[in-house]
């Protein structure tokens, strides 16, 4: 008795230990990737000049002002993006048991491009707005096209059950707000539609210090609000049944998810547009390569692959050594779509986890 005692002590500090080093391993990935996004981009600035840069060694106004003003908040958006988008797709999934649900399936982003596509193509069509105002009005639209939607999903999730009827709901919310917005584009002048599209492709590079202070703040209190949920989602994983059974306030979790989900995607997409596949495959992602589908551990994971991944898009998209940019939204689909196709392939496996 005693040998076997000891024997499963091993083995659980075994596991630990891979867990410590798992997740010491992503640490050690964003930290590279981070000043990776920050020390390439089309600027040409060699890794010496950036090194003596950071450490307040080199006065040049220029390098100063690409580094610290242009680079590193893209970088620390691409974070923020990334995990606040992960974090919510994560969410959604267990909500939903859906493998494919992501944090658009709500209709939410649809809601923010509908605000923003009123703003753009009635404001700016009759009105000459300065362009920092305008930015500002395109950010406060893109909110309240979220928080509208928002309301309407809370509506619903009181008067629906089960959550598949309240996923199909947000779907045609957000086909409802993608047709309100085809008509504006019809009858507004084509330099605001032209805009318009611009923002539907999702830019990092769009926010500065000033809106990160109002992102950061709404990403970390998503986190840990999150991580009071926990023990309420790993019983959900089992099923609603099950999730009752055992204690859990099955519809009060349901309206918290739905809450964390809506603000945060809502915030993020506000200033830096609609960013896709993120959210959707990053869990999955966490779940493949740690092996684990509990959500203490998960969660983490997915706090620390989201921000790696959309920091690699990132550099991807700034066309390092080249004056153009591509759109974040390409560089996530390109790399996303394959994972979304090896997911549907998996599906009924996957069902089995979720």
């Amino acid at each position: 008795m005693e040998k076997q005692h000891i024997t499963k002590n091993l083995s659980i500090k075994r596991n630990n230990n891979k867990t410590l080093l798992f997740f010491l391993s992503l640490s050690i990935l964003v930290i590279v990737a981070f000043i990776l996004d920050i020390a390439i981009g089309s600027a040409n600035i060699t890794m010496g000049s950036f090194i003596k840069t950071i450490f307040g060694q080199i006065t040049d106004e220029s390098t100063k002002y690409i580094i610290f003003e242009t680079r590193m908040p893209r970088a620390v958006t691409a974070i923020v993006v990334g995990g606040g988008l992960s974090l919510s797709g994560l969410l959604l999934q267990t909500l939903f048991h859906n493998p494919l649900a992501g944090p658009y399936v709500l209709g939410i982003s649809s809601g923010a491009g509908l605000g923003v596509a009123i703003y753009t193509m009635t404001a700016l069509t009759f009105f000459s707005i300065h362009p920092v105002i305008s930015a500002a009005g395109q950010a406060v639209a893109a909110m309240l096209g979220a928080a509208m939607v928002f309301m309407l999903v809370l509506v619903f999730s009181w008067r629906l059950v089960d959550t598949v009827s309240l996923l199909i709901i947000g779907i045609m919310i957000g086909a409802l707000a993608s047709s309100v917005v085809g008509i504006l584009q019809f009858f507004a002048r084509p330099e605001v539609v032209h805009r318009f599209v611009i923002w539907t492709l999702g830019s990092l590079g769009s926010t500065a210090w000033i809106h990160l202070k109002f992102i950061i703040p709404v990403f970390f209190l998503s986190i840990v609000a999150s991580v009071f949920l926990l023990k309420p989602l790993d019983a959900m994983l089992m099923g609603e049944i099950h999730a009752r059974i055992t204690g859990v306030n099955v519809n009060g979790t349901r309206l918290m998810m739905i809450i964390i989900s809506s603000v945060l995607v809502g915030t993020i997409t506000a200033f830096t547009g609609p960013i896709g596949f993120v959210g959707m495959t990053v869990p999955h992602i966490v779940r493949l390569i740690s092996g684990k589908v509990s959500l203490k551990y998960v969660l983490p994971g997915v706090l620390l692959i989201g921000p790696s991944v959309m920091l690699l898009c990132d550099i991807i998209s700034q066309l390092p050594g080249r004056a153009e940019t591509l759109p974040i939204n390409g560089v996530t689909a390109f790399l996303g779509a394959p994972v979304v196709i090896f997911l549907i392939v998996r599906s009924r496996k996957l069902k089995t986890n979720i």
